[in-house]
């Protein structure tokens, strides 16, 4: 693993432990070079989730993606990590399909929101439905409190 300070190839892991309720291990590192820290992660690695984007191009899942969707969208929310992490590390295993539509991983992310923050959910659905006026944001705010 190089150092992604120095790009070093000498690094040495200082501490190692399993993390994402024992589906990764989480490993510090220490570059010998320049002697700073840093973290990985080691996943096991089966056949690849694809997803078909609306263009029709298909690219490998990247939970880091969509877990960095829902940061942003969870930004200053009372929501953990954890459970961010949770969902977008397990969504792969859920699917248990060769391949998903960009579209249904938005759908799946629109309901976990949904379930958790009503206000992170309409921040998602903002950029995801890609609203081009504030009249059709407001009629959604007001579809999200008829709901039961």
């Amino acid at each position: 693993m190089n150092c992604p300070f120095c790009s070093s190839a000498d690094t040495r892991v200082v501490n190692s432990r399993p993390s994402d309720e024992g589906s990764a291990i989480r490993r510090r590192r220490e570059c010998s070079v320049c002697s700073r820290r840093f973290t990985t992660y080691e996943r096991a690695q089966f056949e690849a989730l694809m997803v078909v984007k609306r263009s029709g191009r298909r690219e490998a899942f990247n939970p880091d993606k969509l877990l960095q969707k829902l940061r942003i969208a969870c930004n200053k929310r009372p929501i953990t990590e954890k459970q961010l992490r949770e969902f977008a590390y397990t969504f792969e295993d859920a699917v248990q399909l060769p391949e998903v539509q960009a579209e249904e991983i938005g759908v799946q992310a629109l309901k976990f929101l949904k379930s958790i923050d009503d206000v992170a959910y309409i921040r998602f659905l903002s950029v995801y439905r890609d609203f081009d006026s504030v009249d059709r944001f407001i009629e959604e705010i007001k579809q999200l409190g008829d709901a039961p």
